[in-house]
């Protein structure tokens, strides 16, 4: 962590039945989102992460195709960030990798995430 109590990362959101908004950048009018079940995103995500660490893909260039979030025109950076910030499962796991680390499945209001800490 810097000395300015911020970390930086990048995700992977996958949005599904549960999440709080149901629309994203990719389903505006949220029909995929709102048929996707939890169970459904987190397989998706596992075998993206999978992926990931067996270097078949890159994260960000992963995070540019599937991400939900709005962050995928950036390869899924979020920028730096602080205590407070985020919902808190994300901020906890994010704060406890270390840089260049991939976490788990981490699951938000939001919908579930694979985080990457880039700082």
């Amino acid at each position: 962590m810097s000395s300015s109590g911020q970390v930086r990362a990048s995700h992977i959101l996958i949005k599904h039945e549960g999440s709080r908004r149901k629309s994203s950048w990719k389903d505006p009018e949220g029909r995929r989102i709102s048929a996707t079940k939890r169970d459904d995103a987190v397989a998706q995500l596992k075998t993206l992460r999978d992926d990931i660490i067996a270097d078949k893909s890159r994260f960000e260039d992963v995070a540019s195709q599937v991400s939900d979030c709005s962050s995928a025109k950036r390869g899924g950076d979020l920028g730096p960030f602080g205590r407070g910030q985020m919902q808190k499962p994300f901020e906890d796991t994010t704060f406890n990798l270390k840089v260049g680390e991939i976490s788990d499945i981490v699951d938000t209001d939001s919908g579930v995430h694979i985080i990457l800490r880039t700082g």
